[in-house]
């Protein structure tokens, strides 16, 4: 069991990265990587959605819509689980890190529609995890996430200094800083 868990956390975080080679969860990756702090706090944010998500997702689909032979709901209930834990996420760091609240900005919100953290529930559902094991894979992708979204805001910041052609500043430099970096990751293919 905790081998299974192991290489589960390795292939969530590492070889199938979320954003890296399953392309999902973009939006905040390329929008709240400028700096690493608000990177990292993303991240953060992330982790504690996606693992919270994970483990309420699978109960309710476990004990709720399976025994009641309402599967097909999955996604509206995740879609609506996610939400409210956004929304906790967002009071919560409102009253207690307005710092990192007000750096967020417009992409705290978007953690309910970031596809990364809909596609972990329903790939959790998807291969048959348990709560546990779905939990494990959940914080697996999340750190995943992070580690992906802060190496990205690291290597912005240093972009910062260095010589851009004109017509590659901005978001075309971005992009392709995150191509190599997908690139880079696929050599994590051959771990496992």
């Amino acid at each position: 069991m905790i081998k299974e868990l192991l290489i589960i956390m390795i292939s969530s975080s590492l070889v199938s990265n979320v954003v890296l080679s399953q392309f999902l969860g973009l939006c905040p990756f390329l929008g709240v990587s400028k700096k690493t702090n608000t990177a990292a706090g993303m991240g953060t944010a992330v982790i504690f959605v996606i693992t919270l998500a994970s483990a309420v997702a699978g109960a309710i689909y476990k004990y709720i819509l399976v025994p009641f032979d309402l599967t097909y709901l999955q996604t509206i209930v995740f879609i609506l689980v996610i939400a409210a834990l956004v929304q906790f996420v967002e009071m919560f760091l409102k009253k207690f890190m307005k710092s990192l609240y007000q750096a967020l900005g417009v992409y705290l919100p978007l953690i309910t529609t970031n596809c990364a953290v809909l596609g972990v529930a329903l790939t959790n559902v998807q291969k048959n995890y348990g709560i546990l094991t779905g939990v494990v894979n959940g914080f697996a992708t999340a750190v995943g996430f992070t580690i992906s979204i802060v190496i990205l805001a690291g290597i912005r910041e240093k972009m910062e200094y260095n010589d851009i052609p004109e017509s590659f500043k901005g978001m075309p430099i971005v992009l392709i800083t995150a191509g190599l970096m997908a690139i880079a990751f696929c050599g994590f293919s051959g771990l496992l």
